[in-house]
């Protein structure tokens, strides 16, 4: 491709970018248009044929959600079966139990780590704030602190570990191994998740609130008297589904698909291969988690209750799932056009790290755009075809640095900050940014220089 082409290219991306930038900021186009137009646009610019542009956007739409497509209708339910079931709340009081007194923000960070797989980090929140507040109320440590863990932790992983559908996404647009990307990104969570729970302690004790006795989401159903005020009460368990069966949901599926990956790696054939490639295919795995949910946690739930519960998750799940579809063209019209080829070949003649590009622009579309999955489905896009080029990086952590980007900057327009700080029952604003702004730009932070180390180790 002669200069005047990379030229052309460079200019269609940054044009694409922009326009979806302002898309989602300014005007009332949704995300799925402004992508899907983004991608027309690029494809003009570059001088993709106009019958190519179309048939770019319908060849990475539909490949990318015949991949994914299917598992996050299937992570949906589940999820919605875990908020509905009490799920959350029962491995929450599992490890609270297993960790003992004086360490409640750890435990609550655990289960942050866990329940935001299949569950999204802001319902998650809303479950799990009750028992936040009861154990700030029983400890007298502060609501920040507890509260900030289990937001921090649920972040993390709702930014870093499939089958949450962005990470999902991620994935497919690097062509990785799920498996692995499960494994390393499991890992990669972990001190990233330490960082966001030590902040969670040091902003605890600059902002040391305590639950309002009045709070009616507290696990108690009438305001404190004095003598309570005092003393420690016991966490209602009433009405919760069983230990085992509110973790077997959830880890089945992971522990399947890891298996799968462990037998490819070990060259396994044979008939048992063959029964350990199906049960550990993705669709698969989370398909048999969502079995476990239904007949195990909604086992005595009404029917036509499940019936309606299932039906809504779906609903929910069609926006994530068309955001992903368009990330999918955008990607395919960047590659079919060349741009990926031609702008890696720039970046290694500059000498400028590409692992540096799909964090960056994962990093600034979560902070204009408010949200971490569109920050990371948009980033993955664009920056796939050109990351796939260039063999002096490791797509793994290419796709990371993508999740990691995504978890950005909390600001005013994020959903999440205003779930964090209004369910913690902060109302201060300055207070706000300290709990929650802090708590986001740890976790980037810490993520991004891991990040650096990895790439500097392998």
């Amino acid at each position: 491709m002669g200069d005047v082409n990379v030229v052309r290219v460079i200019i269609g991306l940054a044009v694409s970018i922009g326009l979806i930038f302002y898309f989602v900021t300014k005007t009332k186009i949704h995300v799925f248009l402004a992508m899907i137009i983004g991608s027309v646009i690029a494809g003009l610019i570059v001088g993709l044929p106009t019958n190519n542009i179309v048939s770019a956007i319908k060849t990475g739409f539909g490949g990318t959600l015949g991949s994914i497509g299917i598992i996050i209708g299937f992570g949906v339910m589940m999820g919605a079966i875990f908020e509905e079931s009490g799920a959350a709340k029962r491995m929450a009081i599992t490890f609270i139990k297993l960790l003992g007194k004086g360490k409640e923000e750890i435990a609550m960070a655990i289960t942050g780590f866990l329940v935001s797989i299949p569950v999204f980090c802001d319902s998650a929140f809303v479950i799990l704030s009750p028992l936040s507040k009861s154990l700030s109320r029983n400890t007298g440590k502060s609501v920040v602190t507890i509260g900030c863990a289990l937001g921090a932790a649920l972040l993390v992983t709702h930014s870093l570990v499939p089958p949450t559908p962005g990470p999902l996404a991620i994935v497919q647009f690097f062509e990785l191994d799920i498996g692995k990307f499960i494994l390393i990104s499991l890992l990669v969570s972990i001190p990233i998740a330490i960082a966001g729970l030590m902040y969670a302690k040091w902003v605890g004790k600059k902002i040391n609130k305590r639950p309002d006795p009045k709070d009616s989401s507290i696990l108690i159903d009438r305001a404190y008297t004095a003598e309570e005020m005092t003393t420690t009460t016991d966490i209602s368990e009433e009405g919760l589904p069983g230990t085992f069966i509110s973790f077997t949901p959830l880890l089945a599926p992971i522990f399947l698909i890891l298996l799968n990956t462990v037998a490819n790696a070990l060259g396994l054939k044979g008939h048992v291969k063959t029964f350990i490639g199906l049960i550990g295919d993705p669709v698969v795995a989370v398909g048999l988690g969502v079995l476990l949910a239904i007949y195990g946690l909604a086992g005595k739930t009404d029917r036509k209750k499940v019936v309606s519960l299932l039906e809504t998750s779906i609903q929910q799940a069609g926006v994530i799932v068309f955001v992903t579809g368009a990330g999918g063209a955008l990607g395919q019209v960047l590659k079919d056009s060349g741009a990926g080829s031609a702008i890696a070949q720039m970046l290694v003649n500059a000498k400028i790290p590409g692992i540096l590009l799909p964090f960056v622009i994962a990093y600034l579309l979560r902070i204009v755009s408010g949200s971490a999955t569109v920050g990371m489905l948009t980033a993955g896009s664009i920056t796939a075809p050109i990351i796939l080029s260039m063999a002096s990086v490791n797509p793994y952590l290419a796709g990371l640095a993508c999740c990691i980007g995504s978890i950005g900057i909390t600001n005013i327009h994020d959903s999440y900050f205003w779930v964090v700080n209004k369910t913690t029952g902060l109302t201060d604003m300055k207070d706000m940014f300290w709990n929650w702004f802090g708590a986001v730009l740890t976790l980037s932070t810490s993520g991004f220089i891991l990040l650096i180390i990895l790439n500097f180790i392998m």
